[in-house]
């Protein structure tokens, strides 16, 4: 009895190694860069480590496909090396001896890479499935739409030409009449008349001219 159960043990273990190596079908490479995500926070790649990978991959075929009966046990790593990097397939729950399909592993990474990579700190760049794509980030929309930023910034534009033109157009009004005032200022104080070819200064009608010859006359005149 214990001869048949360490046969069958050691049959199923080769047909593990034979179903989980590298290159293998359905079989796919992961590369951890723990270091480099966490630095001084690092923590060591273990067993307990291994566990919970398996234990994500798990979850991640069982989520994917609501009739899954994927177990932990499903989930084989192999070549695991010190920096970390490791390969594993998940096997068929009702057969054990056969892999998952690689694009049905590929699809259920892909739908729950979040969870995968929370699970352990790191990111699509510090936790990487070498044949299966980095899933994006769905883009954010900002909470004003483009147009109605787009219409916004025109309308500003619009408006600052308008005041700028009122602006200029009320400095130039300003300053035309400013230079018509000084003018006709200055055409006062200059103002002269040409007599017989002289030219004499303007008689003040109200306060009138004394003529200097006159003046000269009656200072030789004694009042009586």
């Amino acid at each position: 009895m214990l001869r048949a159960l360490l046969l069958i043990i050691s049959v199923v273990a080769i047909a593990h190694a034979e179903l989980c190596k590298p290159d293998a079908q359905n079989a796919f490479k992961v590369r951890i860069s723990i270091k480099t995500a966490l630095g001084d926070n690092a923590y060591a790649w273990d067993a307990n480590e291994e566990y919970l990978f398996k234990a994500m991959v798990a979850f991640s075929m069982r989520r994917y496909s609501s009739k899954s009966t994927t177990q932990i046990s499903n989930v084989l790593l192999c070549n695991v090396t010190d920096r970390v990097s490791f390969w594993f397939v998940v096997t068929d729950s009702s057969k054990n001896v056969t892999t998952v399909p690689g694009s049905e592993v590929e699809a259920a990474i892909r739908m729950n890479r979040n969870r995968i990579n929370n699970a352990f700190l790191l990111s699509d760049k510090t936790l990487q499935f070498l044949k299966i794509t980095s899933t994006l980030s769905p883009p954010v929309e900002p909470s004003t739409p483009v147009w109605l930023i787009v219409f916004g910034v025109v309308l500003c534009l619009i408006v600052a030409g308008i005041v700028f033109l009122i602006v200029s157009g009320i400095q130039k009004h300003k300053k035309k009449n400013k230079e018509s005032t000084e003018r006709e200022n200055l055409e006062e104080k200059v103002e002269v008349t040409l007599e017989n070819g002289i030219p004499c200064e303007a008689l003040d009608l109200k306060a009138g001219h004394i003529n200097g010859v006159f003046a000269a006359d009656d200072d030789r005149f004694t009042s009586l």
